[in-house]
C-alpha cells in the first residue's frame, strides 16, 4: 500500500518543528498536524542551552539566535534577607561555541522555525487538525484527524512521531505507563514587557524565601518573567488573577504604569517520564515523553535533543541503511539523559521550594558555608551527561578518558579560503575527525562504508600549519587538538547529533571502528 508521507509528526511546537526540518532536509516527505489553527502567541520556555543553540543554528537559525536572543548571563540565588546562596556566571561561549544559556521569547523561536520549514518543499503543515485515532498496520501507520469544521481526514505514513506535549495523544496510543518522582508544585507565571529601560543585575534571580519563593528572569530581548510559588492552602483561583499578579509584581517595583502584563497563569510542574517511548512504528519525543521542573532550564532543550537523536537514526532506517531496531537506541540514550536532567531539576526545586522556615534557615547556613569554601560559584553544573549506553563503541579507550558518548565541542576552523564555525564550514552528518590522514589504515570494505553512509573525513591541524586540499581544517581556537590529545585519541567518529560514536588509538582501530558501527546498524533488535 502506498503512503501519504514518510514521517507524520503530531505537534507543531519547537520539538516537532525541529524534527520536521531535520527529516525534510534529508529529502523525506514530512507532514505535521497540530490541533490549533494558529501557533500559541505567548512564551512557555524562556531559554535554551549551548547544545540546543548549536542544533538550531545547524537548521539555519544562526541569524535568529544572534538577533533575537541574548546570553542569559548571571544567575543568583538569594535567601529572604538578600544574602547570596549561589552565584553562577554562565559563559558567553559554551562548549558548543554558543552561550551556556540563551534567553528567548518562544513565539519568536517558533516563528523562525516555521519560516525555515516553509523553505523545504517536502514539508507540509496542517494546522487545525486534531489527531483522534491511530492504527499501526505493521508496514505503515494510519492517523485520523478531525478539522475545526468537523471533517475527518485519514493520513498514512511509514512512521508516526508524537511531539504533542504533556497530554500527548500519541503517548496514549502507545499505551505506556509513566514513572513519576512525585515532585510537583504550582507557580504563578507573569510575563512582562517593561515600558522603560532597566538594568537587571543579576539578570536572573532566584529568591529562596520560605514566605514565598519567587523568580525573576530574562525572557529574551524586551521581555522579562516573574514567577511566584503558590503557598499551602492558597486557592489557585485567588492566585491566578490580574490583581494578585500586580500585587506580587509590586514587590519588584513593577506597576501598570511602568510595565505591561502580557499574561498571568498558574502552571503545575511535574517530574516524570514515559516508561515506553516506542511501539512498532509509533514514537514520542519532547514533553510527550518527559516533563520536568523548570529549574535547570532543560525541558525544551531535552526535547530538541530527542528530535536530533531520532532524526538521523530514522533517516538511516528509511534509507534501508539500518535495521528498525536501531530506533530502540534512541529510547535507550534519551531516557538516560532526561532522567539525569529531571532528577537534577527536582534536586534544585526541593531547595528552592522550601516553605519551612526552620529548614530554610538550615539550608541557608549550609549553602553560605559552602559558598565560603568556593562551592556554588563559577560555571553552572552540566544538566546533561555523556551517553553511557546505545549506539556507541567503547572498546580501546583509556579508562576514564574515553570520548565515546561525549558531546563533541565546536570551535572556529578554516577550510581552504573559508573560516567559520565547524558545523558551518564542514557541515553535519557522520564525520571522522583525525589528527592524520586515516586512509592508509582503511581497507576496501571500510572505504565503501564511508561512501554508503556519506561519512566525511576531516584532518585537523594546528593554526599556522600548512594545509592542503579540502579534507583538512585548521583548528583556529585550539578546540579540537587538545580535545583529542586529552583522551590519547588519534581520531573520533562524530555522529550526526554531534555525539562521539567512538575513538581511534591504534592503526587497527580505524577498521574496527567502522566494522562496529556497521554491525550495530544492521543488528536486529526486537521492537519494544
Amino acid at each position: 500500500m502506498g503512503v501519504d508521507t514518510d514521517v507524520l509528526i503530531v505537534g507543531d511546537g519547537p520539538v516537532g518543528q525541529t524534527l520536521a526540518i531535520l527529516m525534510a532536509r534529508q529529502g523525506w516527505q514530512v507532514t505535521v498536524v497540530d490541533r490549533w489553527p494558529e501557533p500559541y502567541t505567548l512564551s512557555r520556555a524562556v531559554a535554551f542551552d549551548s547544545e540546543a543553540a548549536r542544533i538550531l543554528a545547524s537548521l539555519g537559525l544562526a541569524e535568529y539566535i544572534a538577533q533575537e536572543t541574548e546570553p542569559s548571563g548571571r544567575y543568583v540565588w538569594q535567601n529572604a534577607d538578600g544574602k547570596i546562596l549561589l552565584d553562577i556566571q554562565g559563559s558567553p561561549r559554551g562548549w558548543c561555541h554558543w552561550p551556556d544559556s540563551n534567553s528567548m521569547f518562544q513565539p519568536g523561536l517558533e516563528s523562525a522555525l516555521t519560516a525555515r520549514g516553509r523553505q523545504l518543499p517536502t514539508l507540509r503543515v496542517l494546522r487545525g487538525h486534531e489527531a483522534v485515532e491511530a492504527t499501526d498496520h505493521g508496514s505503515h501507520v494510519e492517523l485520523t484527524c478531525v478539522s475545526r469544521a468537523g471533517e475527518r481526514r485519514v493520513l498514512s505514513a511509514r512512521w508516526l512521531v508524537g511531539c504533542d506535549g504533556a497530554n500527548s495523544f500519541v503517548r496514549e496510543c502507545i499505551g505506556t505507563t509513566m514513572h513519576d518522582l512525585g515532585f510537583s508544585r504550582d507557580w504563578l507565571i507573569c510575563d512582562v514587557v517593561l515600558r522603560e529601560p532597566r538594568v537587571f543585575d543579576p539578570n536572573n534571580l532566584q529568591i529562596c524565601d520560605p514566605a514565598r519563593p519567587r523568580t525573576a528572569a530574562s525572557a529574551g530581548p524586551g521581555h522579562r518573567r516573574w514567577e511566584f510559588m503558590r503557598l499551602k492552602g492558597e486557592p489557585v483561583e485567588e492566585l491566578d488573577t490580574v490583581e494578585s499578579a500586580w500585587r506580587l509584581l509590586k514587590t519588584f517595583e513593577l506597576t501598570p504604569e511602568n510595565a505591561t502584563l502580557l499574561r498571568h497563569a498558574v502552571y503545575t510542574f511535574q517530574s516524570r517520564w514515559a516508561d515506553r517511548w516506542r511501539s512498532g512504528r509509533m514514537l514520542i519525543a519532547g514533553d510527550a515523553a518527559h516533563v520536568m521542573p523548570p529549574f535547570a532550564g532543560q525541558g525544551m532543550c531535552s526535547g530538541i535533543r530527542d528530535a536530533t537523536n531520532l532524526a538521523w537514526k530514522l533517516g538511516l532506517v528509511l534509507r534501508g541503511q539500518a535495521d528498525a531496531g536501531v530506533l530502540d537506541t534512541y529510547v535507550a540514550e534519551r531516557v538516560r539523559h532526561v532522567q539525569h536532567a529531571i532528577r537534577m531539576s527536582v534536586d534544585l526545586g526541593k531547595v528552592i521550594c522550601q516553605l519551612d522556615p526552620v529548614a530554610a534557615a538550615d539550608r541557608d547556613v549550609a549553602m553560605m558555608a559552602a559558598r565560603e569554601r568556593g562551592v556554588g560559584t563559577g560555571a553552572p553544573q552540566a544538566p546533561v551527561h555523556p551517553l553511557r549506553t546505545g549506539l556507541l563503541r567503547h572498546s580501546g579507550a583509556p579508562a576514564g578518558r574515553g570520548l565515546a558518548g561525549s558531546l563533541s565541542p565546536q570551535g572556529r576552523v578554516r577550510r581552504g579560503a573559508e573560516t567559520g564555525l565547524f558545523d558551518d564550514v564542514v557541515g553535519t552528518g557522520f564525520i571522522l575527525l583525525s589528527k592524520e590522514d586515516p586512509r592508509p589504515f582503511l581497507d576496501a570494505r571500510a572505504e565503501n562504508f564511508l561512501k554508503e553512509l556519506d561519512i566525511r573525513v576531516m584532518t585537523v591541524v594546528p593554526d599556522g600549519a600548512t594545509t592542503a586540499g579540502t579534507d583538512a581544517v585548521t583548528d583556529l581556537d585550539g578546540t579540537y587538538l587538545p580535545y583529542l590529545d586529552g583522551a590519547d585519541a588519534r581520531a573520533v567518529l562524530i555522529r550526526p547529533d554531534h555525539y562521539v560514536f567512538g575513538q581511534v588509538m591504534t592503526d587497527q582501530d580505524y577498521v574496527a571502528l567502522f566494522d562496529d558501527l556497521r554491525q550495530q546498524l544492521s543488528a536486529a533488535v526486537p521492537a519494544r
